[in-house]
């Protein structure tokens, strides 16, 4: 057997001793869960999207606000200090990766997307700072030599590390189904992370669309007893 059908015989196996995700749990977890009985959460959600939202407004406006007003020079203090903490920071990154990778931690995933991140921040800062300067060609050559294809191998392994999770969490169909149907990258890419939701208990109540998907949810069930259940 190749991986991806040991991979598909795992979680079928699995499903057969799991009880439905489309069925109300026999232990009564459902009626625990925070987000199916406290209706905080649903006025914290609405209040995560009107900041959200605000801040687009006010960031685009103080973006204008910038690229008008700012000089093309200025003189910094602490340049040192700035560079040198930054590079600390960078540093503690790197070795909490690595303890991480050692430890086989999920929060590795977080951790290579903080220090890839950082990396672009440093070769972008270095660049836009050394420009018309003796060492402008240094940053720029570190930059691509460096910094961004380091930064591209933390994206894609916290990528990586990110789909075999989700891949690990979900049932055979729905991983199946996360891909374009005939791709013949399918069995290996894994499921697609953009058409993949959050997976959770009580997940789908914390988020923008989650009464219509409980509502749907419902009414599968309806259809699923028949006409006559009640």
């Amino acid at each position: 057997m190749s991986p991806a059908e040991r991979r598909q015989l795992a979680r079928l196996l699995t499903e057969f001793g799991e009880p439905s995700l489309a069925e109300p749990r026999p232990d009564g977890r459902d009626l625990a869960d925070p987000y199916l009985r406290d209706p905080r959460l649903g006025k914290e959600r609405r209040l995560v999207l009107l900041i959200s939202a605000a801040c687009c407004v006010i960031l685009a406006g103080w973006i204008v606000v910038l690229a008008a007003t700012l000089p093309h020079h200025f003189n910094t203090h602490h340049w040192r200090a700035l560079w040198v903490i930054f590079d600390v920071i960078l540093l503690a990154a790197f070795a909490a990766t690595a303890w991480a990778t050692w430890r086989k931690r999920q929060i590795l995933i977080l951790l290579l997307m903080l220090t890839g991140a950082m990396l672009c921040c440093d070769a972008w800062f270095d660049v836009g700072t050394s420009l018309a300067t003796k060492g402008m060609w240094i940053s720029i050559a570190s930059a691509i030599f460096a910094e961004l294809p380091l930064a591209f191998l933390a994206f894609v392994g916290a990528r990586r590390l990110l789909k075999a999770t989700v891949e690990a969490g979900l049932p055979a169909p729905a991983v199946a189904g996360a891909q374009p149907a005939g791709s013949w990258w399918a069995a290996e890419a894994g499921p697609s992370l953009r058409r993949t939701p959050l997976a959770g208990a009580g997940l789908e109540e914390a988020f923008p669309g989650g009464r219509a998907l409980e509502r749907a949810d419902r009414a599968r069930r309806t259809v699923s007893r028949g006409p006559g259940a009640q």
